[in-house]
């Protein structure tokens, strides 16, 4: 069982001595308080999985504690024990947010399950208030058929149901959260999956965003937070861009991964959790350990399973069908009839390499939606990036090239062309050594050796 820490607030020493005694029987932590005012000091102290308060007593009742706690922004679960019921007082207590309404004298055995259904509320509803700030995008926005996309749904429908941490390699806007979602929704796992970008949150705040933290574990810390470890407990954590986390926590990662335990900075115990880890980067993995951004011990433990995931260029044959989608998505959110491509403007989007692979045919496409008043998208609502760049290359245009040398020599005609194709790349990418080299489709390093030899 899951240990609890649980309050107890009653104005009677052998109340608050029995319900110890029960509730560490159940396996829980228990703390007393003698009233509403010590409930309070005990909360400024350290956060709390349940509280079991009696209704009367000196200084704050509990009517009075409950107000207070959900003033203060706390939605722990609440159980009201009393020996003056009535009607009202029970009414008033559900709407201040109490979960659970006991009559004195009671039954261990009835607290007992009170406590059991009151916890699992308090899951439910940690769990609920994250699913409510995360879109599931799940399978749905897989879109695909051609034989890389149907290699990859069956290699994600094989690792699935295991318990082995995946590594999810591919570029930008490749697609690789989704891929991590369909990990998840097709395992038998119960908890949630929690994701968490490593680049776009500061290092100074990555650490708290992992393990969560006590109040007064550092200057800004306000009030107990939960981690994104402790959040995906039973469940899966994706760590996008983990060669983006620094080494001093990835070592503390590696101790979660081995030991099965997260401890929030500031704690005093750390706490069991059972995690599925998938991880995800748009660099070599193995080039990032080479180069010192990820730890050896940590990508051997992480890399169980790697998951590639193609580029938009390498399946051009689900361009239509990823459009259509796209444009079908945003004419339903502005309201509008859903426009079609015509061949022309599709010809041009088979034409382009997509260097931001489908999430910039997704950005497009949602352009073009804004754009096109009518009921057909042309190539007058696509980019100047798109219809100046992307024509093929045609006799007439290698003749030009050429022009009116009388050499044929195929050594000098050669270079030219590949230096004029080089510079294409690099005005494509906007001098980025590394996505011009992906649109040569050639090594970094070769890209940089014939810069250097053409003197571009």
């Amino acid at each position: 069982m899951d240990t609890k820490r649980i309050l107890v607030v009653d104005d009677e020493d052998k109340m608050r001595r029995l319900l110890e005694l029960s509730l560490k029987g159940m396996g829980h932590d228990v703390v007393q308080a003698e009233d509403g005012i010590a409930a309070l000091e005990a909360f400024d102290a350290a956060p709390f999985d349940l509280v079991l308060t009696d209704l009367r007593m000196p200084r704050l009742d509990g009517m009075g504690l409950l107000r207070a706690l959900r003033e203060r922004g706390e939605d722990v679960p609440v159980i009201v024990l009393t020996a003056y019921a009535t009607v009202e007082t029970a009414i008033e207590a559900m709407k201040l947010g109490a979960t659970d309404y006991i009559v004195r004298p009671l039954e261990i055995k009835d607290m007992e399950l009170a406590v059991a259904r009151a916890l699992a509320v308090g899951t439910v509803q940690r769990e609920n208030r994250f699913l409510r700030s995360e879109v599931d995008k799940g399978w749905g926005e897989f879109i695909g058929d051609s034989p890389k996309m149907q290699a990859l749904y069956r290699l994600v429908r094989q690792v699935a149901p295991a318990r082995s941490n995946v590594f999810i390699v591919g570029e930008t806007g490749t697609g690789k959260e989704l891929v991590a979602r369909a990990v998840h929704q097709e395992s038998a796992r119960s908890g949630l999956f929690v994701p968490i970008n490593c680049a776009a949150i500061p290092a100074e705040l990555l650490e708290s965003e992992l393990f969560g933290h006590q109040k007064g574990a550092f200057t800004g810390a306000v009030r107990d937070r939960i981690g994104k470890c402790e959040l995906a407990d039973r469940g899966t954590l994706f760590l996008d861009e983990i060669t983006e986390m620094p080494l001093a926590l990835q070592a503390k990662l590696l101790r979660v991964i081995q030991e099965g335990e997260v401890e929030r900075l500031g704690a005093q115990h750390p706490k069991k959790v059972d995690l599925r880890i998938v991880a995800a980067t748009n660099r070599d993995p193995q080039r990032a350990v080479e180069d010192g951004l990820l730890r050896t011990d940590l990508y051997f433990r992480l890399n169980v399973v790697r998951i590639d995931v193609p580029l938009l260029r390498e399946r051009t044959q689900d361009i239509p069908q990823l459009a259509q989608h796209f444009l079908e998505k945003y004419a339903n959110e502005l309201g509008r009839k859903v426009p079609r491509l015509n061949q022309d403007a599709l010809e041009y989007l088979l034409n382009y390499p997509w260097p931001g692979n489908v999430r910039e045919l997704q950005n497009l496409m949602e352009r073009a939606c804004v754009l096109c008043t009518g009921d057909t998208v042309t190539r007058e609502h696509l980019p100047a990036d798109i219809t100046q760049r992307t024509a093929p290359t045609t006799a007439a245009s290698t003749t030009t090239l050429i022009g009116e040398s009388t050499s044929l020599a195929l050594n000098p005609l050669v270079e030219e062309l590949e230096k004029t194709v080089i510079r294409h790349a690099l005005e494509r990418s906007g001098n980025n050594k590394a996505a011009a080299a992906r649109l040569l489709e050639i090594s970094e390093r070769a890209l940089w050796y014939k810069i250097k030899r053409y003197g571009l």
